[in-house]
């Protein structure tokens, strides 16, 4: 018919059109497309109360009493916003001698089948890749595949109701998400819903989830630092503000853990945090929003939650919602750090779709753009330069590996990606060495730029005091006599191990990570025995901040650790091994 300049047209009436009528709309119908010819197919729909419906072409104009009392509807709800009963009033009159009754013209198609949060749509013949569809149940779909004769969209909601010949419209603008301040400190679903009970969330902007990464004239070198709290890692690994830094390790080795305790530590640090729970439990992202809650970490926090029980297309757009959230904070000069847990089951979500779409699978059954998949999310990660704001986003994305098999598929993709990664151990983890950070594996490739320079003055020798005792250890477990420059080095290791030791949900200052590592790294510990290791250098931290609060604030505002200060250190250490000898002793 497209061929011959012929289209077949579909009007919907509330009762039977005569013959006259019938002739005259489609030679309407012909004048109105440019057609020469149009088939017409007429139905018969009661509840339009009169007028007709008219769709052509992918087109559907709406002249029914039907769609003008539901045009009129949707105006005074929008109207319906004043302060007060006459600002009602007001707003709903204008809104009433100001209603056009004309035409509603919209781009419609129709649902060919439907199933697992698929839609394979027909007539939309303009649609776009990634637009926000809206189908006449009321749930929103957006489009992932174009083919010559359909569209694929996924459904960002319940499927029920909807069966073959629904009505599919399109809205003209990608899929997005609403963005504000006043989300901080709220929990929230892919779609940027509240979904923890304290009400509606005020916003007036929208972002695309989907959105251009920064490029490089934009950019701003990261030597910022971002403290995590954890000694292990600002040490050895440290993160800088605009890093993307991978957590990654075998389940239930304490990949969350860092990231709850790096946003413990953000507090008072002017960086709004956004956790992006990916697929897990329910229950998991309720523990976690109460610990936030505890220690006061949810004023300046946003959860984002997609878990198990949501279909794998929220799964999927979660973390692009997360980033959209994330730019919107950077584009106003401010720092954001956002962890997203875990991207495994990211592309679990993506593979799901792709399968359901009829792409091919590739190697795990994973489509071929599953590398892109990453790429183009955690590149938004970035320092941006003074002209352009100068905020920042920091990303934290999470990994889970199966018996540590960091050499696959999608462990692979996003260690390539990312600026370094945090390696954490099963069998550290087990004998007790928590957090977990395997330092050999564990690497940043900002390095010393994002760390403070009393840090860096202090760990300096940390990395390569360990891998030496690591090594010893391995070829003198069963040797019986060793010399005393071996078993020195072997006794300090053990020493370092020991401080770097960290419950959870106890971050530390940068003054007395300062302090600790710098009593550790120099020997002062040494002849400290090493189950009181510990507890002696916390001690000790705790009497420089009861008894010299002035070295210790002047370490944490300069970043910098000066002679006068490390004098006081080691006097202030001496004394306190002095008064604790005795106890040992005892």
């Amino acid at each position: 018919l497209a061929a011959r300049g012929c289209a077949v047209c579909t009007v919907t009436c509330a009762r039977e059109p005569d013959g006259p009528i019938k002739e005259d709309l489609q030679k309407a119908v012909c004048r109105l497309r440019g057609l020469d010819q149009v088939v017409m197919r007429f139905q018969v729909d009661p509840e339009l109360l009169g007028g007709f419906v008219l769709e052509i072409q992918g087109v559907t104009y709406d002249y029914s009493v039907k769609g003008r009392l539901n045009r009129l509807a949707q105006g005074l709800e929008d109207a319906a916003g004043g302060d007060g009963l006459e600002d009602l009033i007001q707003s709903m009159r204008n809104t009433i001698q100001g209603f056009q009754p004309g035409e509603d013209r919209s781009e419609t198609g129709r649902v060919q089948e439907v199933g697992d949060g698929i839609a394979t749509v027909s007539g939309l013949d303009r649609a776009v890749y990634g637009e926000l569809v809206e189908l006449e149940t009321g749930v929103r779909g957006m489009v992932m595949n174009l083919t010559r004769d359909s569209v694929g969209v996924v459904l960002l909601g319940s499927e029920a109701g909807i069966r073959e010949g629904t009505l599919v419209r399109r809205t003209g603008r990608p899929a997005d998400v609403p963005v504000g301040d006043k989300m901080v400190g709220r929990v929230v679903d892919a779609l940027g819903n509240p979904i923890d009970g304290l009400g509606p969330i005020e916003t007036t902007e929208r972002r695309p989830i989907e959105h251009e990464a920064s490029g490089v004239i934009s950019r701003e070198p990261v030597n910022v630092p971002l403290q995590t709290g954890i000694l292990a890692i600002d040490a050895m690994v440290p993160i800088g503000r605009g890093q993307r830094e991978l957590i990654i390790g075998d389940r239930q080795t304490g990949k969350t853990a860092i990231a709850v305790d790096t946003i413990l530590n953000q507090k008072g640090q002017n960086v709004i945090c956004i956790y992006v729970a990916i697929g897990q439990k329910a229950s998991s992202v309720a523990r976690i929003r109460d610990t936030l809650k505890k220690y006061g970490a949810m004023d300046y926090s946003i959860i984002l939650s997609a878990t198990a029980s949501d279909s794998a297309p929220l799964q999927y757009i979660a973390p692009y919602a997360g980033a959209a959230i994330g730019e919107y904070f950077m584009s106003q000069g401010k720092d954001v750090l956002i962890i997203y847990d875990d991207l495994s089951k990211h592309a679990v979500a993506y593979r799901t779709l792709s399968l359901l779409l009829k792409r091919s699978p590739g190697r795990e059954a994973y489509p071929g753009d599953v590398f892109y998949l990453h790429s183009r999310l955690l590149e938004r990660a970035c320092r941006l330069t003074k002209e352009y704001g100068g905020g920042s986003m920091t990303a934290l994305p999470i990994i889970e590996t199966q018996a540590g098999d960091v050499s696959a598929y999608i462990p692979t993709n996003v260690i390539s990606i990312t600026d370094g990664q945090i390696y954490l151990e099963t069998d550290l983890f087990f004998s007790g060495q928590r957090p977990a950070v395997n330092v050999g594996l564990s690497v940043s490739r900002v390095g010393g730029a994002a760390q403070t320079r009393a840090i860096k003055k202090t760990a300096g020798t940390l990395r390569i005091d360990l891998a030496r005792f690591r090594e010893l250890e391995v070829f003198t477990q069963f040797a019986s006599d060793l010399d005393a420059a071996t078993q020195q080095t072997l006794d300090h290791g053990r020493r370092l191990l020991e401080l770097l030791k960290q419950p959870l949900y106890h971050p530390m200052s940068m003054s007395r990570q300062a302090v600790v590592l710098y009593a550790a790294t120099n020997g002062l510990v040494d002849d400290v025995p090493l189950e009181e290791v510990r507890e002696f250098v916390l001690g000790f931290a705790q009497e420089m901040e009861n008894e010299h609060a002035e070295v210790m604030e002047e370490i944490e505002s300069t970043g910098n650790l000066s002679g006068p200060a490390i004098e006081t250190i080691r006097s202030v250490l001496g004394d306190y091994k002095k008064r604790v000898s005795a106890a040992w002793q005892a």
